[in-house]
């Protein structure tokens, strides 16, 4: 069985889509994360032999504020969970973040590349995946940029103001790859297919700034809002961010035979899916 901790998000309700009868997933009422109890009685009660945690606080500018919080959830809870799958004899599989590196350069990331996060998130999921090598049998998958149908995310507020003002303003000096929860559950399906171990990234392929990303977004939309180019330093985030994020997927693809899909392809493949189903 492979057990999926956090059931309700955007990613976790697409990797409970992908396995089907093969999966459970749990919300925090059936185990709390940052709990070593509550982790320990959920998990010899199911006995996996898989763990996913999609459980992470997320808030960027809120974990500034928030860090105890933001450690307690990102890296406690994760060493929870690498303790009593490693007892167990279950793989854990740690979701991870593109903002462990500091974006100073200008190629993409690959795995074993020097970390150096630049804000409290970042350094907590960098925590989170120390934690995690606890168990040896661990897989630590960073991504970046995500959306999907289960969640508020960058493509759902773009469309909301897309609807609501002519013009938006959206940072173009961060550049990274837009990705859909979809096809980031479908390289972790991959890895553990194949079973592997150790720290891999996945996700869709290309790369572009968030402004790219916008004017992607209303194009596709059909919609004539404007996207007016701003600085990072104008938009006055708490949170610094890394300027240059895209992830060197190369690995996943070698290891697996999966190349997650371009950036774009993706992003259309989202919005035929939400008007599918009613979305506006």
């Amino acid at each position: 069985m492979i057990v999926v901790a956090g059931a309700r998000g955007m990613l976790g309700r697409d990797l409970l889509e992908l396995f089907g009868d093969r999966a459970q997933g749990t919300l925090r009422d059936d185990m709390d994360i940052t709990s070593r109890a509550s982790v320990g009685t959920a998990l010899k009660r199911l006995r996996p032999h898989v763990v996913i945690n999609a459980v992470a606080y997320t808030d960027v500018d809120g974990c500034e504020t928030n860090r105890e919080l933001a450690f307690r959830v990102n890296a406690d809870g994760v060493r929870n969970l690498a303790e009593v799958t490693a007892e167990l004899g279950a793989k854990l599989v740690q979701v991870s973040s593109d903002y462990v590196f500091d974006g100073n350069g200008a190629v993409p990331w690959r795995e074993d590349d020097a970390v150096h996060p630049l804000s409290v998130y970042g350094i907590s999921k960098l925590a989170g995946e120390e934690s995690a090598r606890l168990n040896p049998d661990h897989l630590i998958v960073r991504t970046q940029w995500l959306y999907g149908m289960h969640g508020g995310n960058f493509v759902e507020t773009m469309l909301r103001l897309g609807r609501e003002r002519d013009e938006v303003a959206v940072v173009s000096d961060q550049f990274g790859s837009p990705s859909w929860t979809v096809d980031l559950a479908l390289a972790i399906g991959a890895l553990i297919g194949k079973n592997c171990c150790g720290t891999y990234h996945a996700a869709n392929s290309g790369s572009c700034s968030w402004h790219g990303f916008a004017e992607a977004v209303f194009r596709e939309s059909g919609m004539n809002t404007r996207v007016r180019p701003i600085t990072s330093g104008e938009l006055g985030r708490p949170a610094p961010r890394p300027r240059f994020s895209v992830l060197d997927c190369s690995k996943l693809e070698r290891d697996t035979g999966y190349r997650p899909e371009g950036w774009r392809d993706a992003l259309k493949k989202y919005l035929r899916k939400r008007s599918s189903h009613g979305e506006g």
